[in-house]
């Protein structure tokens, strides 16, 4: 009797999936000090601390990056992770959103092509690579097997910098089959998803008890919240690349997603999002992962967001001396002294929570948080000499546990954090707009030269409460917020002052 062979589903959009052929590229990782003049530089009088560690962050990626192994299937370069030798797919992910504002010397996005090159023929991307052999390490039926699924996030925040369609139209479809995967075998009947904690990224934050390793029938708040990110940027993409069949897909699951989550995971007597167990009840945890539902401005009611809010305002959540705590303070478990995932700051997920406040227009606090905790990091480093993984919540301090010299996903802090939420300044190429939220109490004028913008140009932005100047090689919209005042102007290429 001839054996039965059960293969697994095949995803057609995997077909469309490049990476899958393309042959390792192997490029010379040029030396940080001939690059060091294609980077933006701050300008920041009065803050010494923040600059160096602005350009000790880039100094040490530098020296991070690696080449693939001439053996192995991996193909582009990558920062040399620092636990075990496996590139992670949610440490990479954060990596490629510093490493956009050095574009224009060297490829960090292509650090994410080497998770597209593994997927396999229905749509799963393992969430770790070896990277000595470039092959993946889980298998799609192992619980912990990926995620956290942020890889459109990153890539749209990318196309949104630089206006580049090319890769738009490259990426997309990898991402369209992993997100189909994840839906057929990460969601439950009621469209809520599930993860674990290896998979959600927070291994050790027990919101769901025993779920280190399975989903213990839950659904959690943080995927599901992904999720929905995950269909609406991948929404944004289908719109500009025409793909209006997949446009109504990806609408139909993001109203799904948005019932879901407000009808099972909001909590009314804490006005928090929860994780949610199979009868309908909620975990008593309240974890940082619930701020993923900001990030899309139509998923969490207007009556509900200065509620959900509110909680990164008070003592006895997640107000800390040092924030933001991913893990509430008056939650079970929360630890002090940071116990990794059980109460410490991270950046990457500071960094989330600041995109997902200016996303609702909390430009202010998204501002004094960022303040906040680079002036703390700052201080740690001046005291150490290093960067950490993670920070106390309660001290001057890194956490507890902590590895030193974590470039990793921490050059967020001293680069992505500094640029975007304390000088307040991004570029929406697209639609050839720059924002400059001008908050920062400093000393002098101060801003940034050398900005990036698309993929050639470049843009000086000095100013004060006062008067801002302009240097342009191109012509843009600027945007100007203060705490007083907006406005909107255009700037020609060249010179133009403006007194406020």
């Amino acid at each position: 009797m001839a054996e039965t062979v059960h293969k697994r589903p095949f995803e057609p959009l995997v077909a469309q999936n490049r990476f899958r052929r393309q042959k390792p590229a192997r490029m010379e990782i040029p030396p940080f000090e001939s690059v060091r003049d294609l980077l933006p530089v701050p300008v920041l009088p009065g803050f010494d601390a923040w600059n160096r560690m602005y350009w000790r962050s880039w100094s040490l990626a530098w020296e991070k990056l690696c080449e693939p192994e001439t053996d192995s299937k991996l193909i582009a370069p990558f920062i040399e992770p620092q636990r075990v030798p496996h590139l992670f797919m949610w440490d990479s992910t954060f990596e490629a959103l510093y490493g956009l504002y050095g574009r224009r010397a060297f490829n960090f996005i292509g650090f994410l092509n080497n998770f597209y090159a593994v997927q396999q023929d229905d749509g799963f991307i393992s969430r770790e690579i070896d990277i000595s052999t470039g092959k993946p390490l889980y298998e799609p039926f192992d619980p912990d097997g990926t995620g956290p699924n942020i890889l459109a996030w990153t890539e749209w925040r990318y196309f949104r910098a630089t206006g580049d369609e090319a890769r738009l139209r490259r990426i997309f479809f990898p991402l369209m089959a992993l997100y189909r995967w994840s839906r057929a075998n990460r969601a439950w009947q009621n469209g809520l998803y599930w993860a674990t904690g290896v998979s959600s990224g927070m291994d050790n934050q027990e919101s769901v008890p025993g779920g280190l390793h399975h989903h213990q029938h839950w659904s959690w708040v943080g995927a599901s919240c992904q999720a929905a990110v995950n269909a609406m940027v991948l929404q944004r993409m289908a719109l500009v690349l025409d793909e209006s069949d997949l446009v109504d897909e990806l609408s139909a699951d993001r109203a799904l997603l948005a019932r879901a989550i407000n009808e099972g995971c909001w909590n009314e007597d804490t006005q928090f999002y929860h994780d949610v167990d199979r009868w309908g009840g909620h975990s008593p945890v309240k974890s940082i992962a619930a701020f993923w539902a900001l990030y899309d401005r139509d998923l969490v009611p207007d009556k509900r967001k200065p509620q959900l809010i509110q909680h990164l305002r008070e003592r006895g959540s997640f107000y800390t001396p040092h924030r933001v705590p991913t893990l509430s303070t008056d939650s079970p478990g929360y630890d002090p002294g940071g116990g990794f995932w059980r109460g410490a700051v991270w950046a990457p997920t500071n960094y989330m929570v600041m995109r997902g406040l200016r996303t609702v227009g909390q430009h202010a606090l998204a501002h004094e948080i960022a303040v906040n905790h680079l002036q703390t990091a700052s201080q740690v480093f001046d005291r150490t000499g290093f960067f950490w993984e993670n920070y106390a919540p309660e001290a001057i301090a890194p956490g507890e546990p902590a590895q030193a010299n974590a470039i990793l996903w921490s050059g967020l802090t001293a680069i992505a954090i500094l640029l975007e939420d304390v000088l307040g300044i991004w570029a929406d190429w697209p639609l050839r707009t720059v924002y400059w939220d001008l908050r920062l109490e400093a000393e002098g004028t101060y801003g940034v030269k050398n900005y990036p913008l698309g993929r050639e140009e470049s843009l000086d932005l000095l100013g004060n409460r006062e008067k801002v100047t302009v240097h342009s090689t191109t012509p843009f919209t600027l945007i100007l917020r203060t705490p007083e005042m907006a406005m909107q102007t255009a700037i020609p290429a060249g010179k133009t002052e403006i007194n406020l």
